[in-house]
């Protein structure tokens, strides 16, 4: 889903004493997808334009056993091209990992996903929640919630061309009038689908007003596979009072991780020991920047450098003075003036003194 910045987009209120233990009750055994065994219940969502090799190893080395999930990757790119799309790059020693998929032809679908468990795929996701027009005119993403028959016959067609997990990302509908997801994920299910995440928005909200977490319940209450909640997950609050009103198996971080690789590893441990990490100040959240940055130019060259600049910006907040670097950091063309520009922020914010980092739900993209 392409991301572009938006700071209105409210988002779950939370009420949480930090001093007490987690007051949810999650199983101490591995998630199961399948014949897949997860050491965490706390997932990185798939994002187009964001999730590539180079995001993934950042979000990892905070959450060593948590999914992790590839950009998207279209079914028709993968069998009309004479090799395989970069998306699909996976690190040999990178797993857990799942490869997204989108389409809606069958055919294509369970060919891409051979190709994609030959890639290294642990499990493969479907995508059928992508509000883009672009991607929605053509059948693809969240239009399948319209199209339950389509939805089905790709599930199938997936999980008889490959032998690992077949998962699927979803909405809950297409908008407030056609919520459908309980008889949609039961469909799902009885396809052969093995994990389930749900955002809880409809195609008709993107990315804005409240995820309606009470509808992931109501799947979480009729499926046996494993449900995933997904939607406002912007801190270890939000997660904790979504696996509280939802009973979900666990979360999906998807845009509170954009310029904050930190969040899924915050929530793993919290779940896991009762203890919160402390926060980066903002000086070290500015020095992973510059080691995105070195690590988008040494991947990808120039289009490295031009990708660069809406995740420095993301990175770029919470000191006075933010805005005027973001505004710069977004014009960078080469790697020296991004870092030269970090490497300025951070001189005076020392200067200043070290601030911790005061995380902001609010800041959204859509």
């Amino acid at each position: 889903m392409p991301l572009t910045p938006n700071t209105t987009a409210p988002v779950n209120s939370v009420n949480f004493d930090p001093r007490r233990s987690p007051p949810i009750s999650l199983p101490d055994s591995p998630l199961k997808i399948g014949n897949v065994a997860l050491q965490s219940r706390v997932l990185q969502a798939p994002l187009s334009g964001v999730t590539d090799l180079v995001f993934r190893r950042l979000v990892r080395r905070y959450a060593p056993s948590s999914m992790m999930y590839t950009e998207m990757v279209r079914a028709q790119e993968v069998h009309h091209l004479q090799t395989l799309p970069r998306l699909m790059e996976i690190d040999p020693g990178e797993q857990p990992i799942s490869i997204q998929l989108f389409d809606c032809r069958p055919d294509f679908m369970g060919e891409a996903a051979k190709k994609a468990v030959a890639e290294g795929a642990q499990t493969i996701d479907i995508n059928m929640g992508c509000p883009v027009n672009k991607i929605t005119r053509k059948g693809g993403g969240s239009s399948l919630l319209r199209q339950p028959e389509v939805a089905v016959a790709i599930v199938k067609a997936v999980v008889e061309a490959v032998d690992v997990p077949v998962t699927v990302k979803t909405r809950i509908g297409w908008a407030d009038a056609e919520i459908v997801i309980v008889d949609f994920a039961r469909r799902l299910e009885d396809a052969g689908a093995q994990m389930l995440t749900v955002h809880g928005r409809t195609r008709a909200q993107g990315y804005t007003g409240k995820a309606q977490w009470q509808w992931i319940k109501k799947v979480k209450e009729v499926l046996s596979i494993p449900v995933i909640a997904n939607g406002d997950i912007f801190s270890v609050d939000a997660a904790i009072a979504c696996l509280e009103e939802t009973g979900a198996d666990g979360v999906m971080c998807s845009r509170g991780t954009l310029g904050y690789p930190f969040l899924v590893g915050e929530i793993d441990h919290f779940l896991k020991t009762g203890q919160r990490r402390p926060q980066p100040t903002v000086v070290e959240l500015l020095q992973c920047a510059k080691e995105h940055l070195d690590g988008l130019w040494a991947y990808k060259g120039q289009k490295g450098i031009y990708q660069s600049r809406k995740h420095l910006t993301w990175y770029c907040r919470d000191f006075p003075g933010a805005a005027d670097f973001r505004d710069r950091l977004n014009k960078i063309n080469t790697v020296a003036e991004g870092q030269a520009l970090l490497d300025e922020a951070i001189e005076q914010i020392q200067n200043q003194a070290s601030i911790p980092v005061v995380k902001t739900p609010q800041l959204a993209v859509i």
